[in-house]
This record gives C-alpha cells, sequence and structure tokens, in this order.
C-alpha cells in the first residue's frame, strides 16, 4: 500500500527533478505540484506509475498539466542506473528509497510489457491502468533488454530487444496525459489494420485512467507498443548528412513525397472526413488568426509582422474548391519518418503538435498541413550547414512532385496554394514558439522563415 505520506515526499522530489526533464512542457516558469495518485505495476512494488498534476504559472497565465512519471522504487542504490537518479529517499512506504527514472530501469519497463501481453490491469478504479494486446499484432518479447532513447523527444521511447527471430518493439510512455484516445494509437492501429506497410506494425498500448486537472476522471492512453525497425536510419540524419557532405536529396524527398501522399490516401479511406464547407474553412482561418496572435503574444519579434500575418491565413476563407478533412499525421517532419531497406519511408509519431490540445490534435485536418510541416523540416535542415544554397528548395519541389504525382492534385495549383502558404506560414509560427520556449539559438530559423514566406506573393 502506498502512502500519504510517502506520495508528499516523492511529489516534493519530482517537484524539483521534473521540469529539467526534455519532456516538461512549461520550462521557465515556477511549478506547483497540485496532486500526486501513484500505483505499482507489479507485485514487487518496484514499478510505479505516477500522475502528477503540476500548476505551471500564476493568474492568468497558470497552466495545469498531468504528466506520467514511471519511477523505479528500489530499497538499495543501483550503480547500473545511477544516470537515472531521481533522488534518494528516507522513508517511501516504510522503508528507504532510492528513486529512479523509470524507462531506464528495465524492471520497469517488464512490468509494462507485462500488462499489455497478458492484457491485465492495475491500480484503482481512480488511477489505474489496462492493457491490450493489437488484434493481430506482434508478440510481446518477454525478459527482453531495453534501451531508453536519447534525443529531443516530448514522450520517451524504449527499445525492446528480441531474440533471434523475434521482431524488436518500442515501447513509447505518453508524457503528458489527456483525456481521449489518442491519435498515435488511432491512426497507427487505421493504418496497420488496412495492410499499409508505412507504418510500424502495432504490439499493443495501456489505456489508464487519472484525475484530470479538474477534478474529474479522465481516461486515455499511457503508452505505445509497435515493431522498432532495427537498422533504419531517421529522414533527418540522412537528409542533414546530404547537405553537409554537398549531396542531394532529390530524389528522397520524391519518393517520400509518394509515401505521404499514400499514407493520406488510405487515412482518408480509413478514418472520417469532412466536406471543406465554406463555413469549415471559415473556422480554419478564424484558428490560424487565433494561432497568429497566440505567437505574436508569445515572442515579441513577431508583432512587425503580424498585419501581413493575418492577411495571409485570412486567405484561407475564400478558397473554392478544397480537398476534404480528414485524419492526418499532425506533426509531420523529417525526423518523423525512418528509411528501411526492406520497407521504404516508413512513417511514426502521429500524435500530432505536442502544444495542441489532444482533442483538436484528433479532428479532420486538411492534408496540406503535413505537406507544410515537411516542407519547413527541409527548411531546418538546409539551415544545418552556413550556406546550403539551393538545396532546401530542389528538396521542396521534389517532394511536392512526389506528392502530386501520387495525390492526383498538385498542392501548387489553384486554391491549394493559397491552403499551403497558410499552412506553412502557421507552422513555422509554431516554430517560432516552440525554440523561442525550448531552443533559443535555433529561433533563427523560423523567424528568417516567416520573413521569406510572407515576402513570397503566394
Amino acid at each position: 500500500m502506498t502512502s500519504k505520506a510517502s506520495d508528499e515526499a516523492i511529489a516534493e522530489l519530482l517537484r524539483g527533478w521534473a521540469p529539467r526533464q526534455r519532456w516538461f512542457a512549461h520550462k521557465g516558469v515556477l511549478a506547483h505540484v497540485e496532486r500526486l495518485e501513484r500505483t505499482p505495476l507489479d507485485e514487487g512494488g518496484v514499478a510505479q506509475l505516477v500522475a502528477l498534476t503540476v500548476r505551471s504559472g500564476e493568474g492568468h497565465d497558470a497552466a495545469h498539466t498531468v504528466y506520467s512519471v514511471p519511477i523505479s522504487v528500489r530499497p538499495a542504490p543501483d550503480p547500473d542506473l545511477a544516470h537515472a537518479l531521481v533522488g534518494e529517499l528516507p522513508d517511501v512506504d516504510g522503508a528507504p528509497a532510492w528513486i529512479y527514472d523509470g524507462p531506464h530501469d528495465p524492471t520497469w519497463t517488464r512490468a509494462l510489457l507485462t500488462l499489455v501481453a497478458s492484457e491485465e490491469g492495475a491500480g484503482s478504479t481512480t488511477f489505474g491502468v489496462h492493457g491490450h494486446s493489437a488484434e493481430g499484432g506482434l508478440p510481446v518479447p518477454a525478459g527482453a533488454r531495453t534501451k531508453v532513447l536519447s534525443g529531443e523527444q516530448s514522450n520517451t521511447s524504449v527499445v525492446v530487444s528480441a531474440d533471434e527471430g523475434e521482431t524488436p518493439l518500442i515501447a513509447k510512455v505518453f508524457r503528458v496525459l489527456s483525456a481521449g484516445d489518442n491519435p498515435d494509437v488511432v491512426v497507427q492501429t487505421a493504418l496497420a489494420d488496412a495492410g499499409c506497410g508505412r507504418v510500424p506494425r502495432p504490439a499493443g498500448w495501456v489505456d489508464g485512467q487519472w484525475t484530470g486537472p479538474d477534478g474529474q476522471l479522465a481516461v486515455g492512453q499511457l503508452a505505445h507498443v509497435t515493431e522498432f525497425l532495427a537498422g533504419s536510419q531517421d529522414a533527418w540524419r540522412v537528409a542533414t548528412a546530404a547537405v553537409a557532405e554537398g549531396r542531394g536529396f532529390t530524389t528522397e524527398a520524391r519518393e517520400l513525397g509518394g509515401a505521404t501522399a499514400e499514407v493520406h490516401a488510405v487515412l482518408a479511406a480509413e478514418l472520417p472526413t469532412e466536406p471543406a464547407t465554406p463555413e469549415r474553412l471559415a473556422a480554419l482561418a478564424d484558428g490560424l488568426l487565433e494561432r497568429v496572435a497566440w505567437a505574436c503574444t508569445a515572442v515579441p519579434q513577431l508583432h512587425e509582422v503580424a498585419a501581413a500575418a493575418r492577411a495571409r491565413v485570412d486567405a484561407v476563407r475564400h478558397v473554392t474548391g478544397a480537398p476534404a478533412l480528414q485524419r492526418v499525421h499532425g506533426d509531420y517532419h523529417l525526423g518523423q519518418v525512418l528509411h528501411s531497406s526492406a520497407r521504404g519511408w516508413v512513417l511514426l509519431d502521429f500524435e500530432g503538435e505536442p502544444l495542441r490540445p489532444l482533442a483538436e490534435r484528433s479532428l479532420p485536418d486538411l492534408a496540406l498541413r503535413d505537406v507544410a510541416g515537411m516542407l519547413r523540416s527541409f527548411d531546418y535542415a538546409a539551415s544545418t550547414v552556413p550556406d546550403a544554397g539551393t538545396w532546401g528548395a530542389q528538396c521542396r519541389e521534389a517532394f511536392l512532385d512526389g506528392y502530386a504525382a501520387v495525390a492526383g492534385t498538385d498542392p501548387r495549383a489553384g486554391g491549394q496554394s493559397v491552403l499551403l502558404a497558410a499552412l506553412e506560414l502557421d507552422k513555422a509560427l509554431y516554430e517560432v514558439v516552440y525554440e523561442a520556449r525550448n531552443r533559443p539559438d535555433w529561433l533563427r530559423i523560423p523567424l528568417d522563415a516567416v520573413h521569406r514566406l510572407l515576402s513570397d506573393p503566394s
């Protein structure tokens, strides 16, 4: 049994540790822990899961977020986990405890995988978890070796190695909890069920219930387990290596455009769509205008371009013949794509933009939003060298050529060009806010793009 005193001690420990982590969404503001819920995932109580409700900021700027914080609670220090130590506490549930970041502890990941494979649950009706195996999905290997992926991630991903003949897996632990079905689970499952080879095959996921910021019971997904494509390379590394070596990337970009259009076609066939009525385009334009206002408030450097940005996105409401709205990737860039020698381009991480509310990320949208995201990513890749010349522009056109060839319509033609211009600007504005909050040294890249996009007469 967990105790209130132990919960309070762990909450205080996490209050100082969590804001330093990559997945913490509100850096640079004072964080107050308002609620901690905790449950063991295994019989020994080593593997535990914490739902941490944090208030960041004060007054009108306050934001409430529920974080999923996996922890391992051990009675003695483990030298193999020294790099993942959160802290030491004199009394947790009646004994001294060393608290570790759970995904780095193989015991914790195995407990998660056991829930998925057994389809069993743990915890209570107010805070608990339940595993699900994907129908016709991959088996979950028992006793497998695990390794946490490094890099810039808003979640935590753990590679699960497999014995010979078994498929390795990757378990993604969602760090910010939101009520509702996670698009990463819903969209990838729909694509896999349709036989689309452009996504990893599913193994299962973990559902959960917790207390939301409003005090009401919330239900959603906490983790997703899929195929791990060993030996693959992510498109960001492939592209940045090419630009650094002065090599072109147009063949790869064209193939990537075709793969993107292929996924969009399957999503349109398998999941609900909505016609792009004048009312729906007007609502989209209103949302884009809100984003302009949000970005300009968050980053004062944008004030001088606010009027031009409003005009560019407002043009969306006057487009005729727009394509239907559908489920999309939502946060599409080179880092979300892998290249496999056997499968070609494979798309990952269908959660959508981390700063958008989950309900908003699950709505049908213009597929051109993904196109805009990849165009912005080529700009980022080109910016990794001092003078990339026309490398980015060539990739852009090749990607659009490949997309048009498979989709049957060209994003550069007619009303689609107006939509694409607005969505690319919208993405750049999002990037400005993201970089200002998380990577200030990168801020010049999207800021320069905003000025460039607004100088384009499109």
